[in-house]
C-alpha cells in the first residue's frame, strides 16, 4: 500500500533494523536518501516525508506537532514489527522525543534507541529568538545564518518563494512547542551536536540524559548547526557504534 508519509530510498525488508529519519526544518525525505549507501544491509532505512514537501509539495502545511504525531505515528505503525531507532536532527528531535512517547503510550511500542541531534533537550527553552513571524527579508537573513540553505536556492526567487512558508511552517512548530513532563525512557539515548552550533551547545545536548535510564552517550563533531551535511560519514559511523553497544547489527 503507497504511503505517503515515509520513503524507503532502499527497501530491505530483510534488514534486522530500521532506521527512521525525521527531518529537520525546511527538509524532507531527501535529505537523508545517501545515507541508505552507506548504511550496512542489515539496517533498513525508512525517511519520513511530512506534508508540503517533496511528493507532498501540494498538501497544506501543519503547523503543530500535533497536527503531525497521529497520522505519522500511525502511518509508520506497519513498520515497527522488528526493533526500530528513531534519528532526528533540529526539528526531528522534537518530532523523534514526542512521538516516542505517543507509540508507547498509544502502542506499547518503544524504540530501541534514539538519535537526537542538533537541538538541546526539550526541557530548556530554546536560545535562538522566535524568527516565524518575522517580515520576509528579516526571515530570510535568519534563515541565512543557520547555513543549511544552499546559496543557489538562496538566490533563486521561485525557489525562495516554495521554501519561505515550509520554512515558517516548520519554524512555527518548533517555536509554539510545550514541553510537559513525561516519565523518563527506558531505551539508550545519543545526543549529537556541532561543535560550533552556538544554539545546542554540549550542555543543552546534556540534558538529554535526563531523559532515559538507560545508557546515554554525547558526541561532537566539527561543524555548525547542520554539521551533519559534512560529517554524513563519520555521524553515521557513531550512530552505528552506539547502536550496536545495545543492539548487535552482525
Amino acid at each position: 500500500m503507497n504511503n505517503p508519509w515515509i520513503v524507503k530510498p532502499r527497501p530491505n525488508p530483510e534488514a534486522k533494523i530500521r532506521l527512521i529519519c525525521l527531518p529537520f526544518a525546511g527538509g524532507g525525505s531527501i535529505s537523508f536518501r545517501n545515507w541508505a549507501a552507506i548504511l550496512p544491509n542489515t539496517i533498513e532505512l525508512i525517511t519520513a516525508e511530512i506534508p508540503g514537501r517533496g511528493a507532498r509539495l501540494t498538501e497544506p502545511l501543519r503547523k503543530r506537532i500535533d497536527d503531525i504525531l497521529p497520522d505519522l505515528s500511525a502511518a509508520l505503525l506497519q513498520e515497527l514489527d522488528k526493533p526500530f531507532v528513531l534519528f532526528g536532527h533540529s526539528m526531528g528531535t522534537l518530532l523523534g522525543f514526542e512521538l516516542s512517547h505517543h507509540l508507547i503510550q498509544k502502542y506499547q511500542l518503544q524504540p530501541a534507541h534514539l538519535f537526537f541531534s542538533g537541538r538541546g533537550a526539550p526541557h530548556k527553552p530554546s536560545i535562538d529568538p522566535p524568527i516565524h513571524q518575522l517580515e520576509h527579508d528579516e526571515f530570510v537573513e535568519e534563515i541565512k545564518r543557520f547555513n543549511g540553505t544552499p546559496q543557489a536556492v538562496l538566490e533563486n526567487k521561485e525557489l525562495m518563494e516554495l521554501m519561505v512558508p515550509i520554512l515558517r511552517a516548520d519554524f512555527e512548530v518548533c517555536e509554539r512547542y510545550e514541553y510537559y513532563q513525561k516519565p523518563p525512557l527506558t531505551c539508550p539515548i545519543s545526543a549529537y551536536g556541532g561543535i560550533q552550533d552556538s544554539g545546542a551547545p554540549k550542555e543543552m545536548l546534556e540534558a538529554w540524559s535526563e531523559h532515559t535510564t538507560g545508557p546515554f552517550n554525547l558526541r561532537m563533531f566539527p561543524g555548525d548547526h547542520f554539521y551533519l551535511l559534512g560529517q554524513t560519514v563519520p555521524l553515521i559511523e557513531s550512530l552505528l557504534r552506539d547502536l550496536n553497544q545495545h543492539l548487535p547489527l552482525f
